[in-house]
């Protein structure tokens, strides 16, 4: 074999012996650190976002790795607006439907606007079933009406989610598998959009992915973007109604919720009003505060501006409430300090190993938790370009119950990136299932998807997607620990570092993200969207700048 040869083949057979140096002692001791009370729950803006940021540049650069953020810094400046509601002077339906609203049980609004008070004056409530425009698909819910000062009512995920065959909305959209139309944040922005003063979405468990201790957990506090005047939403007030609360308030308007839950099913669908108003007073505190990305890069040797970049968040909710063992920190020790732990064990490996071809990112995400605000401010302002970035690999929630025979994939057909997974899966015996609750659209829940909407590849490993096939329980143990962590401590304070978990599973998932971002930093492989995928286009626009 000539010395060339050998070099290669020895770069072949590189990623799978360095992959198995992931190691969970690690991995656990990261997340023991960032999820103690030292961080304080690691919120945006405080405290604890200051002692995070020092942590995670502390480690960074104990790894060897390289500065990549602004100005040659640590970091990129993600200025936000941080909203907190107090207690409401006003919070009632009036007209027909005439009830006072208790926040946090009926109810549960925020605001995005730096106003001191949060006001909407007897504004009609109309019913706009799941709210989508999608010319595309032949669907309109709105139908030219005006909701300029009115309350859009909205039903969660897509007009197809419940949809049965003959029904008009059938097979229109993603079926169970929720498209971005069937997100709130969708809605939101379709509001906005059409000058509603306040947008509200009926809670419904099944069609959103989690209960109502979920909706409440941001304790009336919001985080955004800073943007300008002529930029700023038109919404005062946005959130959830209870879906207790909706059947009700349908009911005193003279109409049948559930009735209406299938005529938003038809294309001929218009938006009902209810005769019913929403009034709200709501003192507000605001302020901009700065918050930041951490980046770190490994540069390449061959291709440096073409750059593989991992991401995880940093951020959690910070203190809230004490809880039954007088917890206050939802610290999200898995949700995502977690994948932050994962994104150090890939950056030592990728240190110990032999220089990449291309630049490897390392991207510390702010404010996922309040919107994926880090990752969009960095895909506004990129300090690497788009159309020159070959992948993005987030971890965000990895299941700790053990290995699986199986990997769960989030967003099907959506990537070649998927069939990267399947044959690095396969070479550790395992299998992959689709993410089994395909209506949750975690695929549009993530960091990752802000690279996505530019058209960037991605691949996301989230335990949460699907009940794992567990060496020790099978599926219906996979099944138990979503569930349980679902159901009990996603975004509370009982996501806490236990001494208990089993991180051979997590590990085995980050040990494939590793293969996969080392095949690709090591070769000249650019990954492409699938046929049907709504990125594709927007990638295949900048195509030229790859060849």
């Amino acid at each position: 074999m000539t010395p060339r040869l050998a070099v290669t083949a020895a770069l072949l057979f590189a990623a799978p012996a360095a992959a198995q140096d992931i190691s969970a002692a690690n991995i656990t001791e990261t997340v023991r650190t960032l999820a103690s009370d030292q961080f304080q729950g690691r919120a945006p803006g405080t405290v604890g976002e200051e002692r995070t940021i020092g942590y995670l540049i502390g480690r960074l650069q104990a790894l060897g790795l390289e500065p990549a953020g602004t100005g040659g810094g640590w970091t990129q400046p993600v200025p936000l607006l941080h909203t907190a509601l107090g207690a409401p002077a006003k919070l009632a339906f009036g007209g027909k439907g005439a009830t006072p609203l208790v926040q946090g049980t009926d109810i549960y609004v925020s605001t995005l606007q730096p106003n001191d008070v949060a006001a909407v004056a007897g504004a009609p409530l109309v019913f706009v079933g799941y709210g989508v425009t999608a010319p595309e698909r032949g669907w309109d819910d709105f139908k030219g009406v005006d909701l300029k000062g009115k309350v859009a009512v909205f039903l969660i995920n897509d007009p197809d989610f419940v949809a049965a065959k003959g029904e008009d909305a059938f097979g229109k959209f993603g079926g169970r598998t929720m498209t971005y139309y069937g997100r709130w944040t969708y809605k939101f922005e379709e509001a906005a959009r059409r000058g509603a003063v306040a947008a509200l979405i009926v809670h419904d468990a099944d069609g959103v992915g989690y209960g109502w201790n979920v909706v409440k957990s941001g304790g009336g506090e919001n985080y955004g973007l800073v943007v300008p005047p002529d930029k700023m939403t038109s919404l005062a007030l946005q959130g959830w109604i209870s879906g207790e609360t909706a059947t009700r308030l349908f009911a005193a308007a003279g109409q049948d919720l559930a009735k209406l839950r299938v005529a938003a099913r038809r294309k001929d669908f218009r938006p009902v009003d209810l005769a019913t108003t929403f009034d709200a007073d709501i003192p507000v505190q605001h302020a901009v505060v700065q918050s930041q990305n951490v980046l770190a890069r490994i540069p390449g040797t061959k291709r440096p501006g073409e750059v593989v970049m991992y991401g995880a968040h940093w951020d959690a909710y910070g203190a809230g409430k004490p809880d039954e063992q007088g917890r206050i920190y939802r610290a999200g020790a898995n949700d995502d300090a977690l994948g932050v732990a994962g994104l150090f064990e890939i950056a030592r490996v990728f240190k110990a190993a032999p220089p990449p071809d291309r630049t490897l990112l390392f991207a510390f995400w702010t404010a996922e938790e309040r919107g994926l605000l880090g990752s969009e401010a960095y895909a506004q302002n990129p300090l690497y370009p788009v159309e020159k970035t070959v992948a993005n690999l987030g971890l965000d929630v990895l299941q700790t119950a053990g290995k699986a025979k199986d990997v769960i994939l989030v967003g099907k057909g959506q990537g070649s990136l998927e069939d990267d997974l399947a044959r690095l899966a396969a070479a550790q015996g395992r299998t992959v299932s689709a993410e089994s609750l395909p209506e949750r659209g975690l695929f549009y829940r993530a960091d990752h998807f802000s690279m996505a909407k530019r058209g960037v590849p991605v691949l996301l490993m989230m335990g949460i997607a699907g009940a794992s096939d567990l060496v020790n329980g099978g599926k219906a143990a996979g099944q138990q620990w979503v569930d349980d962590y679902t159901g009990k401590c996603y975004h509370q304070a009982c996501d806490a570092w236990d001494a208990n978990w089993n991180l051979d599973g997590a590990v085995q998932d980050v040990q494939i993200f590793y293969q996969i971002g080392d095949d690709l930093a090591r070769s000249a492989k650019w990954p492409q969207w699938k046929t049907d995928s709504e990125f594709k286009a927007i990638r295949d626009k900048s195509a030229a700048t790859r060849k």
